[in-house]
């Protein structure tokens, strides 16, 4: 089973997971100030969940890509919606600071 390291944390899940999803389940959001309230529930359209990712996780999607690529996020940035990845095996997260984590 992969395991997630994020921040001082480790949390061990099942390969193909949301990242989204695990962290969530383990107390730990995505999200920043009032993102937390005011995202889209998954749906890759809003661009709050982005993250920093290092490790084995899935391509992606064309509707990620596509909201990576709009400001203040940018695909170049080398972030990441956790809401539309998929981890496939050990990864580390980082967020940053911002509305959408966009300033790392």
């Amino acid at each position: 089973m992969p395991i997630i390291e994020y921040e001082d944390k480790l949390i061990q899940c099942p390969k193909g997971s949301l990242v989204r999803d695990v962290l969530i389940a383990h107390g730990i959001y995505p999200h920043n100030g009032s993102a937390r309230n005011l995202h889209c529930f998954g749906l890759g359209s809003c661009g709050t969940c982005a993250v920093k990712i290092t490790g084995n996780v899935s391509p992606a999607t064309s509707k990620e890509k596509r909201r990576l690529s709009h400001p203040p996020l940018h695909a170049s940035g080398g972030l990441r919606l956790s809401c539309q990845t998929r981890i496939l095996g050990d990864i580390k997260i980082e967020k940053g600071k911002g509305f959408w984590g966009q300033k790392l």
